[in-house]
C-alpha cells in the first residue's frame, strides 16, 4: 500500500508543469483556462505561491486527473469503498491558516471532495474570497465560522451547516478564539 502524505509545494508545481507539458497548453492558456493572470498562473507553477484548492480542482477536471493525482501524484485505487480512519487521510496545507485533509483520496472517481478543514484563528483576517465552479456543503464540527457569501454575513456554530453556490466569491474565518473544524464537501 502506498503511504500517502502531504507533497511540498514545489512537487505539486512540478506535477502541474508535467501535465500541462502533456496536454500540449501553454502558461498563458492554463492562465486563461484557470481565471488567473498570467504572472499569477507562473507563480503557482513555479512553486513559488501556494495555490488555493480550488486552483488545483480546476486543473484536475482540466487534465482529466483525480485531485489526488494532484497532490500525491498516486493514482487512487479503490472502487467499492474506502475506508479513512481517524487523524489519517491526505493533508495538503494550501494557505498559512488553513489545512485541508482529503477524506476520500485512495477512491476511484469521486464525484466530490469530502475535507476535513481547520480553519486556524487569524485566518484570512481581511476575508479575502475566492470561489470555484461548483457547489460545497460545510458542517462545523467546533468553533465558530464566520462565512461570507458576496457580501452577507453568516455564522455557523457546531452542528450547523451550510450549502451553496461556490461559483459566488466566498470567505471562512474563525470567529472565536479557537480553531474551527469542519467538514467540507465540494462538489466540483
Amino acid at each position: 500500500m502506498v503511504d500517502y502524505c502531504s507533497s511540498s509545494v514545489s512537487d505539486i508545481a512540478r506535477r502541474i508543469r508535467e501535465l500541462r507539458g502533456i496536454c500540449d497548453y501553454t502558461p498563458e492558456e492554463m492562465a486563461e483556462e484557470c481565471a488567473v493572470a498570467p504572472d499569477e498562473y507562473a507563480s503557482y507553477e513555479s512553486g513559488e505561491a501556494d495555490m488555493p484548492i480550488s486552483f488545483l480542482l480546476r486543473l484536475a477536471e482540466r487534465f482529466h486527473v483525480d485531485m489526488t493525482e494532484m497532490i500525491t501524484g498516486e493514482t487512487p485505487r479503490l472502487s467499492v469503498y474506502c475506508v479513512t480512519r481517524a487523524g489519517k487521510g491526505v493533508d495538503t496545507e494550501r494557505r498559512e491558516h488553513y489545512s485541508y485533509r482529503n477524506l476520500a483520496f485512495n477512491f476511484l472517481r469521486r464525484k466530490v471532495e469530502p475535507l476535513h478543514v481547520v480553519v486556524k484563528v487569524g485566518a484570512n483576517r481581511d476575508l479575502i474570497q475566492s470561489a470555484h465552479e461548483g457547489q460545497e456543503f460545510d458542517y462545523v464540527l467546533s468553533g465558530l465560522l464566520r462565512l461570507r457569501i458576496d457580501d452577507k454575513d453568516v455564522t455557523l456554530r457546531p452542528g450547523d451547516s451550510v450549502y451553496f453556490d461556490s461559483s459566488h466569491p466566498h470567505a471562512l474565518q474563525a470567529a472565536g478564539g479557537e480553531d474551527v473544524n469542519m467538514l467540507a464537501i465540494v462538489i466540483p
